[in-house]
């Protein structure tokens, strides 16, 4: 009789306990220094230069080179132009030239962008973290750009996407497992810092091509766009889309949200807008800096801000992600309305 009700009992418990987990799963679970609702809300993006504001200018003090620090972190960067509540803080990891490793938790001593969000998760309650990452693995999406550069100097006629037509797929594909096992990462400190999947989301976003087919004849060359016609079709129409598929499977694979960006600056790509004000332009053209090149530690990076976003792109980027950030939508792409400008479009609604 004792043993039963014993067993009666581990049974109560064992049922009581399993109604508390179905109650708190999709609450913060404990490890906050404070209840969760009086933690200040924020919102941080970590990656790359497409998040960092590369391209926007006025670049935050410590990320323009100092102490080798280029990261390039711009007031203009999407986190910055978000239309946000005023209680909302704005936290900008992102960092130019980042690749997957930089998300990463590594050994070593410098701390990478998932380590830097831990702490941040103990100190914020996160609502969303915005990831845009890839680029600078095995596609080395710069090294590219060069590679076409190069083939226009040289007057190539098979120009750059020839051979890029065969190595671009594999490129995408080595990418894939590290920009997943850098999400994995960021869940991990979230988790860490008692989140569960369902309190913050997790969004990866994928690239725009900064470059397109049809450019202004005047700007055709080394006073804005020196790509072969065919190459720079090639970016836009068949590099961009592959990398951003990619992307789609990685974030599918993490059970992150998916903002693909693929299509985002047609029309406005760099040398389509004014030969001199550069307006209706989202990205920068060949881009300078003549006071770098006389600086041995600066000249490296004279050119870093060539075919990036710029202020008005990195603003219609944010516009782009604001709106989806504030659906429940899985997938969507950015597109434009008929005054061109940008959207989160949901994937049910694209062709």
């Amino acid at each position: 009789m004792r043993a039963r009700k014993s067993r009666s009992l581990l049974v109560l418990v064992a049922a009581v306990l399993l109604g508390l987990a179905v109650l708190t799963s999709d609450l913060y679970l404990p490890g906050l220094p404070q209840r969760p609702a009086e933690l200040p809300a924020a919102v941080v993006t970590v990656g790359d230069s497409t998040l960092s504001g590369e391209g926007g200018g006025n670049y935050e003090r410590g990320t323009n080179g100092e102490n080798g620090n280029w990261c390039h972190r711009s007031p203009a960067a999407p986190v910055n132009q978000l239309h946000l509540p005023p209680t909302v803080t704005r936290i900008n990891l992102a960092c130019s030239g980042a690749g997957s490793a930089d998300l990463q938790i590594v050994p070593g001593p410098e701390r990478s962008q998932a380590e830097q969000l831990g702490e941040l998760a103990r100190r914020y309650r996160i609502t969303d973290v915005v990831v845009a990452v890839g680029a600078n693995d095995d596609p080395d999406f710069i090294d590219t750009v060069n590679r076409c550069v190069e083939a226009w100097v040289r007057r190539a006629e098979e120009g750059c996407s020839a051979q890029l037509r065969e190595s671009w797929p594999q490129h995408v594909a080595q990418m894939r497992p590290k920009v997943l096992a850098a999400l994995g990462d960021i869940r991990r400190v979230l988790d860490e810092a008692g989140y569960t999947p369902a309190s913050y989301s997790l969004i990866l976003q994928s690239y725009a091509s900064p470059v397109g087919p049809g450019i202004r004849p005047e700007l055709h060359g080394l006073s804005g766009c020196p790509f072969q016609t065919t190459d720079m079709a090639w970016i836009r129409d068949t590099g961009v889309p592959q990398l951003s598929a990619g992307l789609q499977a990685a974030a599918r694979e993490a059970g992150a949200r998916f903002l693909d960006l693929s299509r985002a600056g047609r029309g406005h790509e760099a040398c389509t807008g004014d030969p001199r004000t550069a307006e209706g332009e989202w990205f920068t053209r060949l881009t300078v800096d003549w006071e770098s090149l006389q600086d041995d530690r600066r000249a490296p990076h004279a050119m870093q801000e060539s075919f990036h976003p710029n202020a008005a792109g990195h603003a219609q980027i944010a516009s782009c992600l604001g709106e989806f950030m504030a659906t429940e939508d899985r997938r969507a792409a950015c597109l434009p309305d008929e005054r061109g400008d940008l959207h989160a479009v949901p994937a049910s609604e694209t062709r």
